[in-house]
């Protein structure tokens, strides 16, 4: 399948959130460590970037979902924008699929179902960080780890501080590496309540 701006092999189709889950479905073949890792990016109130790397959890038919604590700093970043961007690299397959958009809280059923599906130990450890605070030691929040699991017990409610974010793109890239840097690149865009993409320059 082609089109007018030369899109065949694996970057065809007329769906970006299907082209995503296609590349990361390769990308989970090959990566040794987390292949759902992304680079997510925030500013701050000064106007100052923020990046770091989080794990994104779900592709859905017109967005991307990860989870976090609301009270750390991408969180309160994020709140404060209401704005994100992010970056998955599959160095394995030398592919990039760079994503901005508009962010919303994923809270309710859906937030609780993750959270379930969780590591008890992870579970309380939600409860335990007070995420992108200063801590004096590792002790003083394994001990906090200790109290919360003997009173939260063996299937804790999701806290209400932490749940997920849904980055609604505006724009959606996709890269993959050419010989001699001269790479491949589709920036995908909404036009007309479609998705449309345009080839650019490496």
């Amino acid at each position: 399948m082609s089109d007018e701006t030369g899109r065949t092999g694996i970057f065809a189709g007329n769906d970006p959130f299907v082209l995503a889950r296609a590349w990361m479905a390769e990308a989970e073949k090959v990566e040794i460590n987390d292949p759902n890792a992304i680079a997510l990016a925030t500013v701050d109130a000064d106007g100052l970037p923020n990046a770091r790397m989080v794990l994104l959890k779900e592709v859905e038919d017109d967005a991307f979902v990860f989870y976090t604590n609301y009270d750390s700093a991408k969180g309160q970043e994020i709140s404060a924008t209401g704005k994100a961007a992010f970056v998955l690299h599959s160095k394995s397959l030398r592919r990039q699929i760079r994503v901005r958009g508009i962010t919303e809280r994923v809270e309710g059923t859906q937030a609780d179902a993750y959270y379930q599906s969780r590591a008890l130990q992870s579970r309380i450890g939600a409860w335990a960080s007070d995420q992108s605070r200063p801590l004096d030691s590792r002790a003083t929040l394994m001990g906090k780890v200790a109290r919360l699991g003997l009173e939260k017990g063996l299937n804790p409610d999701r806290p209400p501080f932490w749940g997920g974010i849904r980055i609604r793109p505006v724009e959606i890239e996709f890269w993959a590496d050419g010989a001699f840097r001269l790479h491949d690149r589709f920036r995908w865009t909404q036009s007309d309540g479609g998705w449309s993409a345009q080839r650019l320059n490496p």
